[in-house]
């Protein structure tokens, strides 16, 4: 049965929905940088190394990703592979968009910044007012799901600038900004377990510097080394990290198939607690 069913006679208190999205766990963390790493290289792969430019790289990257997100939108489970396939396409359209502001647009990265962290607190407003629950491991519907992917194709975005800023604004290099970058991050996993701090808060900010630690880290592997990085080029960095990314993905796709389907409660208005249409496969409590 699917959500656009009509719901069994045993009543919507018995439902259950096909998870969709990932539990966050620390390989969700390890899969998003290395997803973000590969998303800077392979937009500078576009962009700069094959001389496409930041706007035909940004049209082409948006057009994979509103795709792709189409597909994510219509499943009905959790499927990894097209899952982190999303994510990989926020973070090169992000990338692409973000040099098209800052550099072919003059913005500059802290223009840059302030546009996208605007855009995305705009995002998180309606987010709020629309009712839909705020925990990314509970998302069940349409709109929320859509809110999401807006919210992290905002929060690449202003990854990619935020990166750009520490590096090159502020002179600190790829290294040393990848390096303060994961003390943050290193805090924030403190801070999640010994503090009563909201974890939807922290998750949201980490899910932003990620984004520039991915990039900065990136950067280091595939800049020649006059510009501080090692000179892998972005052909063969984009290379080795798919190939990484691949592995985790497959194994977790090995997973998610041998064991017992995910579920959700079926989901309700985060303040009026009325019944909402789920976007995945509705299944009885086995309870």
């Amino acid at each position: 049965m699917t959500a656009s069913d009509d719901p069994p006679t045993t009543g919507r208190s018995a439902l259950r929905v096909a998870r969709k999205l990932p539990h966050i766990t620390a390989s969700f963390w390890v899969v998003k940088i290395l997803a973000t790493t590969l998303g800077e290289t392979g937009g500078d792969l576009l962009a700069q190394t094959l001389h496409v430019g930041y706007l035909v790289a940004t049209v082409v990257f948006a057009a994979l990703f509103l795709i792709a997100v189409i597909f994510q939108l219509r499943a009905r489970r959790y499927h990894p592979a097209l899952f982190w396939t999303v994510i990989a396409l926020t973070s090169t359209a992000g990338t692409t968009l973000s040099d098209l502001l800052n550099r072919t647009g003059g913005l500059g990265y802290t223009g840059g910044a302030v546009l996208l962290i605007t855009g995305l607190a705009v995002v998180f407003l309606l987010w709020w007012r629309s009712g839909q629950t705020l925990d990314v491991e509970n998302i069940a519907t349409a709109r929320g799901e859509t809110l999401y992917w807006i919210a992290i194709l905002f929060s690449n975005s202003l990854g990619t600038s935020s990166g750009d800023f520490l590096a090159d604004s502020l002179g600190l290099g790829f290294r040393t900004s990848a390096l303060i970058l994961l003390a943050v991050m290193i805090a924030l996993l403190v801070a999640h377990y010994l503090t009563s701090v909201n974890g939807i808060a922290l998750f949201w900010i980490a899910f932003v510097l990620t984004r520039p630690l991915g990039a900065t880290g990136g950067d280091f592997l595939s800049k020649p080394t006059d510009h501080g990085g090692l000179g892998w080029g972005t052909q063969w960095t984009s290379a080795a990290l798919l190939s990484v990314l691949v592995g985790f993905v497959v194994a977790e796709a090995i997973r998610v198939r041998n064991g017992p389907v995910d579920t959700l409660p079926a989901p309700t208005h985060r303040r009026t607690g009325e019944p909402q249409k789920a976007n995945g496969e509705l299944l009885p409590d086995p309870a």
